[in-house]
C-alpha cells in the first residue's frame, strides 16, 4: 500500500498547508481548495515559503521547482475530483466541515478516500452526514505538519478496516508514526493535552509562575518538545478554547475553561497569528 498519487487538501490555513506540504515531500500530487481568491493566494504563498525552506534545509532531494510543479491551489472543490484522498482541514466548527465534507464527497469517486484532520470533534458525528460512511476515516495532524512525528488515525463505526490500514501505510509513507484511537470526545492526543495546557493556564492565572517559567517544568522536568502555553500560542487560543468548550460539554468540569483564556480570546490575544499570546511573537 502507497500513497494515493492525487490527494486533495480542503483548507489552506496553516493546518491545510502543512498537510499538503507533508504529502508533496512524499511524492504526491496535491490539489488544495480554498473558499476565495483572497485565502487561496494565501495558501499559495504559504506553500511556496514551506516547500522553500525544505529545500534550503536539505530535507528533501527535490527542487524547489519539481516540488512545486505537482502543487495546486483553487478555489473550485471539483478539482478534487479526482484525487485518491481527500483531507477537510476547516477550521473546528462543526456545521462548516459537515457542509465541506459533504460538498467534497460529491464530486469524488465512489472508490476514493475521505478523511478529516479534525481534533476533537466526534467522526461519527461528521460520518453520518456522509452517503459512504464506511469510506471515511480521522487523520489527526499536529501543528507543525511537516516537523511533527505523529498522526492519530480515529477509527469510526463505520470505517472499514482496510481504510484504517491504508492510513496506517499513508502516514509511514509521510514519515509519521500513527496511533488508531477509537471515536471519543477528544480522541487520545487532544484529551491529554488540552487537560494539560488548561491547567497551565491556571496557574498563569493564579500567579503560581510565569508562562516561561511553566513552560521550562516542562519542557525540562518532563522532557516535552514544546512547553503548554507555547504550544497553546502556536495552535491559538481561540482553537484551545473552542476545543476546551466541547470537551467541557462532552466530559464534565475537568475541562472548564479558564476565564484568563476567555479573556485573551475576547481581547484578541489568540497566540502567534495575533503577534500576542502568551508570548509575543514577532514574525
Amino acid at each position: 500500500m502507497t500513497l494515493p498519487r492525487n490527494v486533495g487538501v480542503v483548507g489552506g490555513g496553516r493546518m491545510g498547508v502543512g498537510i499538503a506540504h507533508a504529502f508533496l515531500l512524499a511524492g504526491a500530487h496535491v490539489v488544495v481548495v480554498e473558499r476565495d481568491g483572497e485565502s487561496a493566494a494565501r495558501a499559495q504563498a504559504g506553500l511556496e515559503r514551506a516547500v522553500t525552506a525544505s529545500v534550503e534545509r536539505g530535507t528533501t532531494p527535490r527542487t524547489v521547482a519539481e516540488l512545486t510543479e505537482r502543487a495546486r491551489v483553487t478555489t473550485d472543490v471539483a478539482d478534487v475530483g479526482p484525487a485518491g484522498l481527500v483531507v477537510e482541514a476547516v477550521p473546528e466548527d462543526l456545521a462548516a466541515k459537515v457542509e465541506v465534507l459533504a460538498r467534497v464527497e460529491r464530486v469524488l469517486s465512489p472508490t476514493a478516500w475521505l478523511a478529516s484532520n479534525t481534533s476533537s470533534l466526534s467522526i461519527d458525528t461528521l460520518a453520518g452526514h456522509l452517503e459512504r460512511p464506511e469510506r471515511f476515516v480521522g487523520l489527526h495532524f499536529f501543528n507543525p505538519v511537516p516537523a511533527s512525528a505523529l498522526v492519530e488515525i480515529v477509527r469510526g463505526r463505520a470505517t472499514v478496516p482496510v481504510l484504517v490500514e491504508e492510513a496506517g501505510a499513508w502516514v509511514a509513507a509521510l514519515g509519521k508514526a500513527s496511533i488508531v484511537v477509537s471515536d471519543t470526545p477528544g480522541f487520545a492526543s487532544s484529551r491529554l493535552g488540552v487537560v494539560i495546557a488548561l491547567e497551565a493556564i491556571r496557574m498563569v492565572e493564579e500567579g503560581v509562575a510565569s508562562p516561561a517559567d511553566i513552560d521550562t517544568a516542562m519542557v525540562r522536568g518532563y522532557r516535552f518538545p514544546v512547553g503548554p502555553l507555547r504550544l497553546t500560542d502556536l495552535v491559538g487560543l481561540d482553537v484551545r478554547l473552542g476545543i476546551a468548550e466541547h470537551l467541557e460539554r462532552e466530559l464534565g468540569e475537568r475541562f472548564a475553561v479558564p476565564r484568563l483564556l476567555r479573556a485573551m480570546v475576547e481581547a484578541g490575544r489568540l497566540g502567534r497569528k495575533s503577534g500576542e499570546g502568551f508570548f509575543t511573537w514577532d514574525e
